[in-house]
Order: structure tokens, then C-alpha cells, then sequence
């Protein structure tokens, strides 16, 4: 596999990783703007958990018709969109609306890569790949506590999305470098292979 692949596949996990600590960073001075309870956050992450889990159950069938590469440009465009759409919402409900794009983006990513890097690279890679995304997790909370502090949270959500929009474009210039669509099944070597391992010693 390109070994160039690898920064732009650690930059789609930093995306992911992004906006995850956000909305619970602004929430507070959120919730009073948009006339909210601080309780009503909840609905908005599970709505956002619901979509992350059933993009996960639909990545294989994605992934085999568009390729890895093409899925992990669309959900990072899905998961900007969705940022640049909450730095515009002015009521409770339309936070709800956007948490499903939001969902269905993080989800898709994180299946796909991690199930490409588990086939094409080494198991060390799938280490630092979740590393990366601890990288985005703690930033994102970071970028949204500077805007916080110097304007409002529409303008740290606006940021946010234009990080992502950058990594989508950087995704796009990649994509001559992502192999084919579909992924090798394990046949009979594979099994005995992880098998042998689980019965060492």
C-alpha cells in the first residue's frame, strides 16, 4: 500500500475525532440560546448515536459499491455540513435534524477505515489510527473554548466545519492513492491462521 495513504488515512480519524467533545463543550452557553434544557443535549447525541450505529451495519454494502476512499470523503463532507448547519441553528429542534447527517458521517468513517486498515497495514497502524483520533477529540474541545472565549459557539461550530471541509478537499486530492473496492474475504488460511493464535500456549 502507498505509504502516503497512511497521514491522509490518520487526518480522516482526526475529523472523526473533532467534533466529538464539542457540542458537550458549548452546551452550556448553548442550551441558554437556544431556550433549551441542559438535560436536552441527550437527545441530540442519541439521535446522533443512532446514526452512527446504522451507517456502521451499512458500510460494507457502501463501501463495496463506491470504495473505501469515496465513502470517506462523503462523510467527512456529511459531518461538515452538519457543523456548518449547527453554527446556523437558531431553535432546539433543528440541532436534531442536523445530529442525523452527523450520525450517519461518523459512523460510515469509522467502519470503513478501520476495517481498510485491519486488511491493507500492519496492526501497529491500527494503534495510531486511534491515537488520531484522540488527537481530534482533544482539539476540538480546544478550538471551541478559544471561540467561546473571543465570540460565540455558532463561530466555533463554523470553524470546526471548515477544518473538516479542508480535510474533505485533502480526502478528494487523495483518492487515486485508495485501492480497490472491495474487501478480501477470510478464506480457510485466515481462519486457521486466528485460530492457532487464540489456542497459543
Amino acid at each position: 500500500m502507498p505509504v502516503g495513504l497512511l497521514p491522509i488515512i490518520y487526518l480522516a480519524f482526526i475529523s472523526l475525532g473533532l467534533p466529538d467533545s464539542a457540542i458537550g463543550s458549548a452546551w452550556p452557553v448553548m442550551a441558554g440560546d437556544l431556550h433549551a434544557g441542559i438535560s436536552w443535549v441527550g437527545a441530540v447525541t442519541m439521535i446522533i448515536s443512532l446514526g452512527t450505529i446504522f451507517s456502521s451495519f451499512m458500510s460494507v454494502r457502501v463501501v463495496e459499491r463506491l470504495g473505501t476512499g469515496r465513502v470517506t470523503v462523503l462523510s467527512v463532507v456529511l459531518t461538515a455540513a452538519a457543523l456548518v448547519g449547527f453554527s446556523l441553528a437558531k431553535e432546539f429542534w433543528q440541532l436534531c435534524v442536523l445530529a442525523v447527517p452527523y450520525g450517519l458521517g461518523a459512523g460510515a468513517v469509522d467502519a470503513a477505515l478501520n476495517s481498510y486498515v485491519a486488511v491493507h497495514y500492519e496492526s501497529q497502524h491500527m494503534s495510531w489510527l486511534h491515537c488520531m483520533w484522540g488527537v481530534g477529540a482533544s482539539t476540538g474541545p480546544i478550538v471551541m473554548a478559544q471561540c467561546l472565549s473571543g465570540a460565540t459557539w455558532s463561530t466555533g461550530f463554523l470553524v470546526l466545519g471548515g477544518i473538516q471541509v479542508l480535510i474533505a478537499v485533502a480526502l478528494t486530492l487523495s483518492l487515486p492513492l485508495w485501492r480497490d473496492r472491495s474487501l478480501p474475504q477470510p478464506g480457510p488460511e485466515v481462519t486457521y491462521n486466528f485460530l492457532r493464535t487464540l489456542t497459543a500456549e
